[in-house]
């Protein structure tokens, strides 16, 4: 259960860590708290499952990557967990994961998001993708982004609200 102290720390922390050499610190220090109870209570909330993740949203456009393509892949069911490791392991992959499928219209249940600064880029790693998964590859295409939708994490007023009982 959260109390009072854990709202407040994902209060000061879902729209992003303060731009100084110390964020947490900085944090820690707005609310009252040493750093080290600080990260102990994010550890605490990650290790239970309230916060999922915490790391860097980029928005790569700004920083020139400007071709950007969620490929998803065909590959047999019982390979998805070994190949999406390797898939999730290449340095310019920023996300991959497994999704199921909506057959006859959607085959695919591998989702790897690549970044590039061209075209040529883009497509030399779904290439490396391609060949890393090999014949396991049944199939393949590439979304690519026209505008960025979202760059926020999950926002939630309701879990900040609610009152311990």
């Amino acid at each position: 259960m959260l109390d009072d102290i854990d709202r407040q720390i994902i209060q000061a922390t879902q729209t992003g860590l303060p731009l100084t050499p110390q964020p947490y610190q900085a944090i820690a220090e707005a609310l009252g708290l040493s750093a080290d109870e600080l990260m102990a209570r994010l550890t605490a909330m990650q290790n239970d499952g309230i916060i999922r993740r915490i790391g860097a949203v980029p928005n790569h456009y700004k920083l020139g990557y400007r071709f950007n393509g969620m490929t998803v892949w065909n590959i047999p069911d019982e390979f998805i967990d070994e190949l999406g490791q390797k898939v999730g392991q290449l340095d310019f992959v920023s996300h991959c994961y497994h999704r199921p499928r909506h057959p006859p219209e959607w085959l695919y249940n591998l989702f790897a998001m690549v970044h590039g600064k061209s075209q040529q880029a883009v497509d030399a790693q779904i290439q490396q993708i391609a060949e890393l998964l090999g014949d396991y590859n049944l199939g393949c295409d590439v979304l690519y982004s026209s505008k960025i939708l979202k760059k926020t994490g999950f926002r939630s007023r309701d879990v900040i609200s609610q009152k311990s009982p």
